[in-house]
């Protein structure tokens, strides 16, 4: 047996594994399926590479969710301050923003793949691009190498840090997933995590397609549009990452930020990241939102406001009325959801029609028909079950020799830096522990 540890994926994780590996000693040879390594950090962060994030240990454990508790031990081996002492040894310099985000000062991801090319280059790994694992190589409940569908490959440790199934154009494209079953792991059921959602009133939404909503309060419950109580509405936030109690039934997550309105649904911030959990929701029934165009303003005092608005403009059009209450593109639509005549003048809109206009401001529903496309999600939910991997090493509970890291295991966060952090902190625990393994036997 060849005493190598092959990386099979050249992502955040790979090129981090890959070089600790080598840089402990041992022979590494990283084999990627696309023509260079990196693509998927080259486009994080829309091109700006959001890094990590500067939240303490706890609180940045909660935003991997159930799941966070597994990480532990790997940050404790290379967290935050290690990645930033890393990257500065590369010249990288880094800026904190106001929100807690890590970003390369530049704004540029090209420059930590450049990093990373340099920390490859600088440990001699070897690097062959265009390869496709097909299979593992297991004798005796050990790995002994990897196969293509042309050559085989002895090893013995094998990283596999092939990704998700998002961006498939990156080389995330599951194929860690296939490989891992067939030797007998478990595939905890993968779906999209940060992706936007398609509702089921596809005409609406077109009308308000490219509507920005800020600070707005975005609520999905367990039941159809027509069956929400606002009245169960958190006024603080729940979910994933918030700490605090958890969302009650039929409430799964309630979110305040900002949200785009698309020809095909809801995108942005907090409805990304609401999404996993409607995503999750939707396999126990139908789920719908809320949308509090007015979060800050209590129901009564709207109802006044309101009021005050038609006696103030007693003689211009519902329509022009909502010009100054609404942004132009919800105009439409409202009026034809409020079903108030357009010309109607504003000393002319009774106490129902108000209520009308009123509860939805309030409440902007929409079912939720699904995700959009897998393959255009941020990150992918679900992969090899944590139970199978030692979380001290990461290695396989299966297969003595084979380690695991990044998104092909069943971690994934909300924005904000968490995930490339997971990538590159199991990362270098997969290669610090596959390169004693090759050294040492251990």
């Amino acid at each position: 047996m060849k005493k190598q540890v092959i990386v099979i994926g050249g992502g955040a994780g790979g090129m981090m594994a890959a070089g600790c590996a080598a840089e402990l000693g041992a022979d590494v040879l990283l084999l990627e399926k696309t023509d260079h390594p990196g693509k998927k950090i080259l486009i994080s962060g829309n091109g700006r590479c959001n890094l990590t994030n500067n939240r303490e240990l706890d609180s940045f454990i909660e935003m991997y969710g159930e799941n966070g508790h597994f990480l532990y031990s790997a940050f404790n081996q290379f967290f935050r301050d290690d990645l930033l002492a890393f990257l500065k040894r590369y010249d990288v310099e880094t800026t904190t923003e106001p929100d807690g985000k890590i970003y390369p000062v530049s704004q540029n991801a090209r420059e930590i793949v450049r990093a990373f090319q340099h920390y490859l280059t600088d440990n001699k790994v070897q690097i062959q691009t265009g390869v496709s694992i097909s299979h593992l190589l297991v004798e005796d409940k050990r790995v002994v190498g990897v196969q293509t569908l042309t050559n085989i490959y002895p090893a013995s440790a094998v990283i596999l840090a092939t990704g998700g199934a998002s961006h498939p154009q990156t080389g995330s494209t599951g194929d860690g997933y296939c490989i891992a079953a067939e030797i007998g792991h478990t595939i905890i059921k993968i779906r999209p995590g940060l992706v936007p959602l398609l509702v089921t009133e596809t005409k609406r939404a077109k009308s308000m397609q490219g509507v920005s909503l800020s600070n707005i309060r975005l609520t999905a419950f367990g039941c159809t549009a027509d069956k929400i109580d606002t009245s169960l509405i958190p006024i603080v936030d729940v979910g994933r990452g918030i700490p605090g109690k958890r969302p009650k039934p039929p409430v799964i997550e309630n979110r305040t930020g900002n949200a785009i309105i698309t020809h095909f649904g809801l995108s942005g911030p907090i409805a990304l990241e609401m999404s996993l959990a409607i995503v999750d929701g939707l396999k126990n029934g139908p789920v719908s939102v809320s949308i509090d165009l007015k979060p800050e303003v209590s129901a009564d005092d709207l109802r006044e406001q309101l009021q005050r608005d038609f006696d103030r403009y007693t003689k211009r059009s519902y329509r022009n009325i909502l010009s100054e209450i609404l942004q132009s593109k919800l105009v439409g639509p409202f009026l034809e959801m409020t079903r108030v005549p357009p010309e109607k003048l504003g000393n002319q809109i009774t106490t129902e029609e108000r209520e009308r206009l009123s509860s939805l401001i309030k409440s902007l529903r929409f079912n939720i028909k699904g995700p959009y496309s897998l393959s255009t999600a941020m990150v992918t939910a679900g992969g090899i079950s944590l139970k199978e991997i030692d979380p001290h090493t990461m290695g396989s509970r299966l297969a003595e020799g084979l380690y695991f890291c990044g998104e092909v295991m069943d971690i994934d966060a909300s924005t904000g830096g968490y995930n490339l952090q997971a990538a590159f902190s199991t990362g270098y625990v997969a290669g610090e522990h596959a390169a004693a393994y090759v050294l040492t036997g251990h």
